[in-house]
């Protein structure tokens, strides 16, 4: 089992990587939609293939996996010959692309129609046709033949020591991993992604233990919900922070600043503990953590590059298992033991009279659950601190970062 889910989990990465790549190379004019369509359909999927599964009323459980393991790769071979940078083959009016960014909206709404009832307000105009990098031109080529010739040895000279002393590529050219690692952006996108998504992802893996400690018994219904939340905030962030570049110019970083905000907002809603609570904890939890998954591709791709980005993506993910490990399995775990261990000496040390002696004989000694909001409240405040410090960080890649998006978004705004 341990072999299988290790290959099924890296397969799952190289699809994933594979498929963002190449339609980020393919629309690079829309990254943040993009991105946001890829990621929101790659957390639903899940959800989807398990109605499928369930409408086939199927008692074998191998026929699941037998459908999980030939229907993805049926879809992959039929489609690989196509699926490659091709650039901007037609040129489409602004009618046809309003008729499409309908459809799309219309096919992102299916599977939440029944519970939820939400509707978006888009932008309706299209893609501009001006080059995202600000043509290099070089003006002294023109003045050559009236230079002296001392000039144009001096002139050589100065050039050669501006090669010497740029090492590496800067913002907006193309990286590779190692020469990416010794960037301050690199990190701060790094860091901040650590502390936004694994706050968030330490929610998700809690969220039944944290329902059941406020008294809630259909757990089952905030596991459903923030997964819809997570799909509309990567949908959502990746469209909100396409209208920051394109109509404004302004660093992508800023729109995961604003979904950190939201973070951490939410994870004062779960530390309150009061009535509805969890229901808007849930709502923000989910919108925020999702918008991660769409900003931080096409910033990256934005500024390290197209030609690495598989590379780059992928140690960036890493970012939201190591957040996972030390907030979720070390933080909360600990905290939530601490508070069970002290309700359970508190209230049912005299068990029958006979201490802990007895109830250890009679098998009592189960593990402790903690109930109320003090469970999580420790938690929950510490994850919001966690997520205004990722907001400081965004905000520093942020005024960081100006000068690359103005020389990418600058001209095709104006």
């Amino acid at each position: 089992m341990c072999i299988l889910i290790f290959i099924w989990n890296n397969g799952e990465t190289y699809i994933n990587t594979a498929a963002l790549v190449s339609c980020v190379q393919n629309f690079p004019k829309s990254r943040g939609p993009v991105v946001g369509m890829l990621k929101g359909f790659a957390g639903l999927s899940g959800a989807i293939l398990t109605q499928i599964y369930t409408m086939i009323h199927s008692s074998d459980h191998a026929s699941l996996i037998f459908m999980v393991a030939v229907g993805p790769a049926m879809v992959v071979i039929a489609l690989m010959f196509i699926v490659r940078p091709v650039g901007d083959l037609v040129d489409l009016s602004r009618i046809v692309v309003v008729i499409f960014t309908i459809v799309l909206f219309v096919l992102l709404l299916i599977p939440i129609v029944i519970p939820l009832s939400l509707s978006f307000f888009l932008d309706p105009r299209g893609p501009t046709e001006e080059p995202l990098l600000p043509e290099h031109r070089n003006k002294n080529l023109a003045n050559l033949g009236r230079r002296p010739l001392s000039k144009l040895f001096q002139a050589a000279a100065e050039g050669a020591v501006t090669v010497k002393r740029r090492r590496g590529p800067h913002g907006g050219e193309d990286f590779t991993l190692m020469q990416a690692l010794i960037k301050a952006d690199f990190w701060l996108i790094f860091f901040s992604l650590l502390l936004g998504s694994g706050s968030g992802l330490t929610v998700i893996d809690n969220l039944g233990q944290m329902s059941q400690s406020l008294g809630y018994d259909n757990t089952h219904i905030f596991v459903s919900m923030i997964s819809i939340w997570n799909f509309l905030g990567r949908v959502g962030g990746g469209y909100f922070s396409e209208i920051i570049v394109r109509d404004h110019a302004y660093p992508r970083p800023v729109a995961m600043a604003i979904a950190q905000l939201v973070m951490a907002v939410g994870h004062v809603f779960f530390a309150l503990g009061c009535p509805g609570a969890m229901y808007i904890g849930t709502l923000l939890i989910g919108l925020g953590y999702g918008a991660h998954w769409a900003i931080v591709p096409a910033a990256a791709s934005e500024l390290f590059g197209l030609k690495k980005l598989g590379a780059l993506y992928n140690f960036l993910t890493l970012a939201n298992p190591a957040g996972s490990l030390v907030f979720s399995s070390l933080i909360a775990s600990s905290i939530y033991d601490r508070e069970a261990e002290r309700q359970a000496h508190g209230n049912n040390y005299h068990i029958h009279n006979g201490g802990p002696f007895f109830s250890g004989m009679l098998g009592l000694n189960e593990p402790s659950k903690c109930e109320g909001s003090i469970c999580y409240f420790l938690t929950s405040m510490i994850m919001s601190g966690f997520c205004v410090v990722a907001v400081v960080l965004s905000m520093i890649l942020v005024h960081r970062t100006k000068i690359v998006y103005a020389n990418l978004y600058g001209k095709s705004r104006s």
